[in-house]
């Protein structure tokens, strides 16, 4: 743990540096803030933690690189905020204190609103809406998660509902979960491409995980009553997010409503936290569909930004998305359905499976609208990434189940 500590403080020091360093050179902050994810992966090679330590650092480097498409304003900040925000995400899965968690939550989100100014073409209007929900967001899990600590502790029922209510409203209008997804579609089609990489990407990882920590910590027997609230939460996100995404026209648009459906797959495994026997499967699946969103998403919006990239690569990131096996996205969505037929939500699983195929057009047609024939550069080295990450899973990933119950086992 020292450490990990001392690690840390290396790492989040660096990260300053390049910022400040930033005002003179933003190719200085790049590559400190590469160097301070870099450093995280000595630490985390001793424990069992290490997968789920290198895929983030690779998706926040990744995410860093796709920032790094075009000058914008913040060049060289932005490069620290997604350092500490991919940082954030690396040391969520070793807590499990509920103030650290909170923390967390708030380090995790905060970064966004300045990058959501970033860009070459930032508007006012659509950055002040998504600060305003975010803030929102942040104060509803909160509060639940404090509501859902006292009476944890108290034993009362009332209250321990209403902050469980209150927590997963939180979370959904963090994450872009239908009905709190009101802020997604305009945010998407509107902002810059870059900052969106950030957004849609490694920000979803850590209210999850969070979430996770928070309801086991804090499991009263009323639990086992409250997860077919969200349960509906997820079918009205997977049906709303891809019905939206179908029906769309620009891609980034397209993109906004397939991260709501995406969010929906992962906020259904939410309903299972009662059932021991699948809780690990479900949360690997969960975490598995979160980290093939932060790759996916990192990728296409930087194609969107230079108007295409490789065809085979958009097809292949596509093909994931849609659950083909042995891609990531097939064994994230089988993790996924083993764990709900298994706790006997078998409603569920068959929902999910025909929001899966609803999602085959819009992802196909993601791919056509970035296909073209690029010269290879920075953003064919993001798809390239991105792509070979997908390819990890040709040997099952049963090794993530394990990564799964080290990381909320504990709890």
């Amino acid at each position: 743990m020292m450490l990990l500590m001392l690690q840390s403080v290396v790492s989040l020091i660096l990260i300053t540096l390049g910022a400040v360093c930033s005002i003179k050179d933003s190719r200085i902050s790049l590559a400190v803030s590469i160097l301070a994810l870099v450093i995280a992966l000595p630490v985390a090679a001793a424990t069992q933690l290490f997968m789920y330590v290198l895929l983030v650092v690779a998706i926040g480097i990744l995410t860093i690189f796709s920032m790094s498409v075009k000058e914008n304003q913040m060049s060289g900040v932005d490069y620290s905020l997604v350092a500490l925000i991919a940082l954030i995400t690396i040391y969520i899965a070793y807590t499990n204190d509920v103030a650290f968690i909170l923390a967390a939550f708030v380090i995790a989100s905060v970064p966004t609103y300045a990058l959501v100014f970033a860009g070459d073409r930032p508007m006012v209007d659509v950055a002040l809406k998504y600060i305003v929900f975010m803030v929102l967001a942040t104060v509803l899990f909160i509060i639940g998660t404090l509501m859902l600590t006292f009476s944890s502790k108290a034993g009362d029922p009332t209250l321990y509902t209403l902050g469980f209510v209150m927590l997963i409203l939180g979370l959904g209008m963090e994450v872009g979960c239908a009905p709190m997804h009101e802020w997604v579609p305009d945010v998407f089609s509107a902002a810059d491409p870059l900052p969106l990489s950030v957004i849609a990407s490694i920000t979803k990882i850590v209210p999850f995980v969070a979430a996770y920590k928070i309801i086991l910590l804090t499991e009263l027997p009323q639990l086992s009553n409250l997860t077919i609230f969200v349960a509906f939460i997820a079918v009205i996100s997977m049906f709303t997010g891809n019905i939206g995404a179908l029906t769309a026209k620009e891609t980034g648009r397209i993109l906004a409503y397939s991260t709501v459906a995406n969010m929906g797959y992962v906020i259904a495994t939410l309903s299972i936290v009662t059932s021991k026997n699948y809780l690990y499967l479900a949360f690997a699946g969960a975490l598995l569909q979160l980290i093939v969103n932060a790759f996916g998403k990192a990728s296409f919006f930087a194609s969107i930004k230079t108007n295409g990239n490789s065809r085979p690569l958009m097809y292949l990131l596509a093909l994931s998305f849609i659950g083909l096996p042995p891609l990531m996205g097939f064994w994230s969505k089988f993790f996924i359905l083993t764990s709900l037929v298994g706790a006997g939500l078998v409603w569920l699983a068959f929902l999910l499976i025909v929001n899966s195929a609803i999602s085959i057009p819009y992802y196909l047609r993601i791919a056509r609208n970035l296909a073209g024939d690029t010269v290879p550069g920075k953003v064919t080295a993001i798809a390239l990434v991105a792509s070979a990450a997908m390819l990890i899973t040709l040997i099952p990933p049963n090794w993530f189940v394990s990564v799964a119950k080290m990381i909320i086992g504990g709890v």
